[in-house]
């Protein structure tokens, strides 16, 4: 479906009301964008943004416990619940005000880095946003259902509805199939809408954004939802091609992976937020890419959150950077390479991310080569982790992924300034694993990596006789 609709037309000049900015005291702008009427909303908080009523929306997580769900491979939708998310944008400070249904005797703001250090009184939780980004508010030690909150930077330069290169949902529910983006054309999606995926077709399960080509621009405010796909049918967002930005939009509930990239060059994903619960909805999947930038993006999903792969005849992966995200992992890795490395990988930095919680069963912090793939300077850099089940991994093998004889190799890993606030832990922080002495882990560096409020020492390195060169600083 790559025609503008009509609800998009129709919409246009209440999104032209509803973007007008709001004044707070002097201080900066904001601006909220109302519910589409239907929507289920949240009734568990109220948000006020600069004296403005930010909807609260629901997205569907895990019920289960991370020691319940670690043996799982996928769960059922009777053992979920829901989490609470609201979006806005500022342009200088804001205050928000949070009311829940309850007085609230504990709260934090996550990431801890932000340094946000709210008022609270009864049931109300008070404090002031600075910049633009990704925050996690807890009340009362209810971790599982928290509210998310996502402070944009003020959108601008809207797209013209009536420009035939752009297709346009306003706001309000559309009902849509797949969308599909071509070279030249931008996808918007404003505040206030949600696109709903209906899958109808026994056969043919195109993702639900379908963007292919050149010169491609999908951006906005809204939602879109594949809550009604049956499990393993539609991605919600597919990209392929070059000169390709994603920026602002939400994704909620794919069926299958949620956002991957296949064979692209010159790619910026920037301040996407996305949720996942059933089983092989990972966050954003770089498959074969050149040139590509993730960043201020926010991730809560069940199975990996931010992981590389090559496959076989697809060209090698290189120079891509992923920074400032906000993680939650829900099951396996949060920033990762593999399983399945089957051409090289080279020139790989993730840096100055979050992870938030980590409720699964792997490695935050991976290097997961189950096939044949040469891997070359990678770097883990400026990552402070709130809550840790395993912490570094670098691995060569044979898994349930592997699909080629050969093994690969590893060559130039670093671990830079790495802070995980997790307690003391018995057992190792990390582990490197080569596969023989043709197949190696080589070149691991450690340098200010800090673990349970000290720093790593030699005795937290676990690694095999295949393995060389690993330095520890200090």
């Amino acid at each position: 479906m790559s025609k503008r609709t009509i609800a998009g037309f129709l919409a246009s000049s209440l999104l032209a009301l509803t973007l007008l900015p709001h004044t707070m005291c002097g201080e900066g702008r904001d601006r909220v964008y109302p519910a589409p009427a239907g929507e289920p909303l949240s009734s568990q908080f109220h948000v006020q943004v600069g004296g403005d009523t930010a909807p609260v929306y629901l997205a569907r997580i895990s019920a289960l416990t991370a020691q319940q769900r670690r043996p799982l491979r996928a769960i059922p939708e009777s053992a979920t619940t829901t989490t609470s998310f609201a979006s806005f944008d500022m342009d200088g400070p804001v205050q928000v005000t949070i009311t829940g249904t309850a007085p609230i005797s504990a709260v934090k703001v996550l990431p801890t880095a932000r340094g946000i250090v709210p008022a609270v009184s009864g049931s109300n939780v008070t404090f002031t946003v600075n910049e633009p980004g990704q925050l996690t508010i807890e009340t009362n030690g209810d971790w599982m259902h928290s509210l998310h909150l996502f402070a944009n930077p003020m959108e601008k330069d809207i797209p013209d509805p009536k420009d035939p290169r752009v297709i346009y949902f306003g706001p309000g529910i559309h009902r849509v199939q797949s969308v599909q983006v071509h070279s030249g054309q931008t996808l918007y999606i404003a505040g206030g809408a949600i696109l709903y995926s209906e899958d109808s077709d026994p056969k043919a399960h195109p993702p639900v954004l379908d963007v292919s080509g050149t010169n491609i621009t999908v951006r906005g405010r809204g939602i879109v939802d594949a809550s009604l796909c049956p499990v393993h049918t539609r991605s919600i967002l597919k990209v392929s091609g070059s000169d390709i930005r994603v920026e602002g939009i939400i994704l909620r509930d794919s069926s299958t992976w949620t956002f991957p990239v296949r064979k692209a060059c010159g790619v910026k994903i920037d301040n996407v937020k996305i949720f996942g619960w059933r089983g092989n909805s990972d966050g954003i999947d770089l498959c074969n890419c050149r040139n590509v930038e993730v960043t201020r993006c926010f991730l809560r999903t069940f199975d990996d959150l931010i992981v590389l792969k090559t496959d076989k005849g697809q060209g090698e992966l290189r120079d891509v950077t992923v920074k400032n995200c906000v993680l939650w992992n829900e099951f396996a890795h949060a920033l990762s390479l593999g399983a399945e490395l089957r051409e090289p990988l080279s020139d790989i930095v993730f840096s100055d991310c979050d992870i938030i919680h980590d409720k699964g069963r792997e490695w935050d912090l991976r290097v997961y080569n189950c096939d044949s793939a040469m891997v070359r300077n990678v770097t883990f850099d400026n990552i402070r982790i709130e809550e840790s089940q395993r912490l570094i991994s670098v691995w060569i093998g044979k898994a349930v992924w592997s699909k080629e004889p050969e093994r690969g190799h590893v060559d130039g890993v670093v671990f830079r300034n790495i802070h995980s606030a997790a307690p003391e832990r018995a057992g190792p922080y990390a582990e490197l694993v080569g596969y023989d002495a043709q197949h190696a882990v080589e070149n691991v560096r450690f340098d200010h990596v800090a673990v349970g409020g000290r720093d790593l020492r030699q005795s937290d390195v676990r690694q095999n006789p295949f393995v060389s060169n690993v330095t520890i600083t200090p």
